[in-house]
């Protein structure tokens, strides 16, 4: 088919070609960066905990005043938490993942290094942490008994307690030591004495989003046993089936253990229940933007077709002529299908040079990364697509008037 006519006609009705234009490119820009921030969005609901989500329940609560005896308490606490039916292991550590607040720290290669290299969150664990949370060994091993340390003895004033060693995640041994073994090798974060890495897991999610994206397992366990006023957290692993009833039967055994404690029954609950809550709002935005991206290629193809159909009436006489001359119904159809390809084909190179300036907006305002060149296709795929679907009734009809009537003088 030859194009001249094509262009002639859209020379000739300037207007309407440019709203049809100017409605592909901004419907192109907006979906490119709407399923750039769905897959965004999904990617961070999706990724790896590395904590057996699936067995653990978390017990928090708070004392009632200062305990003198809470180191005391504590042992007593997991001593009975491991005694109950169905525990597999059970723990006591400063934070939980999927909260909003974390324990973070610097850490630095050397010890009079003035900026740290990084910062990285800290999870303080005792002999059934690993255990109990999930993160698996990858390389070295874990903390022997020598190893750990109380809580109260790294925090006494001018204490001269150090870390020992320490437990890291392979993200954080990667960005620290990269292409190298981090087993063996040390770093400084607390205190001015070295700490050595023992073993790297394969994952440990943070507890927030500190740091980014690039940083969220940036985590480290040191070999420290906390009192459970520090966080107040009891992590206690079991069969799924059998969550609820570890849960309740764990709440119970704590209020008798320690009864001017208090159950904070709003963060007490599985580990899912805690990874569920603290990706809602992500949710929301995926289901929010597929809203969006519907309404809108709805919108523009109702556009599509009011501008097509007003373009059929305004030629009917041409399109009678045309038939009279011979044209075939389907060389008619897809005259009105290459110019709308024309029209989509201008539109979506400008909507790709839209994206990406609400791109470089979005990255300066909210740290997104840069957008993907793979959304683009798949922009400009739907938006032609959309196009010849949105055409092809009006062209349909088009096609099918008799030329006897569509030269019929008015």
């Amino acid at each position: 088919m030859e194009l001249r006519p094509i262009l002639s006609t859209l020379l000739r009705h300037k207007t309407a070609a440019a709203l049809i234009v100017l409605e592909i490119a901004l419907s192109c820009a907006i979906v490119c960066n709407a399923l750039f921030l769905i897959g965004n969005r999904i990617e961070r609901i999706e990724r790896v905990s590395g904590v057996a989500e699936n067995e653990v329940v978390r017990v928090q609560l708070a004392g009632i005043g200062e305990d003198e005896n809470d180191e005391a308490l504590t042992r007593s606490d997991l001593a009975v938490l491991r005694g109950l039916p169905g525990v597999k292991a059970a723990t006591v550590t400063n934070q939980v993942p999927f909260v909003n607040s974390s324990w973070n720290t610097s850490v630095n290669m050397t010890k009079d290094q003035k900026q740290p290299t990084l910062g990285a969150t800290v999870y303080m664990g005792e002999e059934q942490f690993l255990d109990t949370l999930g993160p698996k060994i990858v390389e070295g091993r874990q903390f022997v008994a020598d190893e750990f340390i109380e809580w109260d003895a790294l925090d006494a004033p001018d204490s001269k307690v150090s870390i020992p060693a320490v437990i890291i995640t392979r993200s954080l041994a990667e960005k620290l030591f990269p292409g190298q073994s981090a087993v063996g090798k040390s770093f400084y974060s607390w205190g001015d004495n070295p700490i050595r890495v023992v073993g790297v897991v394969d994952h440990l999610v943070r507890p927030s989003d500190q740091g980014g994206p690039t940083a969220h397992e940036y985590s480290m366990v040191f070999p420290l046993k906390v009192p459970y006023s520090l966080g107040g957290n009891y992590l206690l692993r079991t069969d799924p089936a059998r969550r609820a009833e570890v849960l309740k039967a764990a709440i119970a055994a704590l209020e008798r253990n320690g009864p001017n404690r208090i159950i904070l029954a709003d963060n007490t609950k599985t580990i899912e229940e805690l990874r569920n809550g603290y990706y809602r709002q992500d949710r929301a935005m995926v289901w929010m933007l597929v809203a969006v991206i519907v309404a809108l290629l709805v919108v523009t193809a109702l556009g599509i077709v009011g501008l097509a159909s007003f373009w059929v009436q305004q030629r009917t006489k041409q399109i009678g002529v045309r038939r009279a001359l011979g044209a075939t119904r389907g060389q008619i159809l897809r005259y009105f299908q290459t110019e709308n390809f024309l029209l989509a084909s201008v539109g979506i190179v400008l909507g790709m040079l839209l994206a990406f300036g609400i791109n470089q907006m979005l990255m300066g305002k909210y740290e997104l990364p840069r957008l993907p060149l793979v959304y683009l296709p798949i922009g400009a795929l739907t938006l032609w697509l959309l196009g010849q679907f949105a055409v092809f009734w009006p062209a349909r009809r088009a096609a099918a008037v008799p030329p006897a009537v569509a030269t019929r003088s008015v």
